[in-house]
């Protein structure tokens, strides 16, 4: 898989209160690339805790459940859109089914 805005990924990671997801985030971005799911039951076989939003919108456990990943998949391309990445606190507050992606790092 193909992931878009990846450097978004490793940019919040330069930043003191995201520091801690970082090896949990490498490690999510390496299994990433290396899989090519055709559909969402076969990403959920992989990723037993994530959960599935609609027919592309995923979200995904980092670090224990510390933060949370939002990222839009399209299958047929095989490309994985990051949308959204926070704290758990922080995802609590907000819609994971209509966010959209904004650089937070701006």
């Amino acid at each position: 898989m193909r992931i878009i805005k990846e450097k978004t990924l490793t940019e919040y990671c330069k930043q003191s209160k995201y520091q801690k997801a970082e090896e949990s985030l490498k490690a999510w971005i390496y299994e990433v690339r290396s899989s090519s799911w055709k559909n969402s039951s076969e990403l959920k076989e992989k990723y037993g805790n994530a959960s599935i939003i609609g027919s592309k919108r995923v979200v995904f456990n980092i670090k224990g459940n510390d933060f949370r990943l939002i990222v839009e998949v399209e299958y047929k391309l095989r490309i994985v859109f990051v949308i959204w990445f926070g704290t758990h606190a922080a995802y609590d507050k907000i819609d994971a089914t209509t966010v959209r992606y904004e650089n937070q790092n701006t």
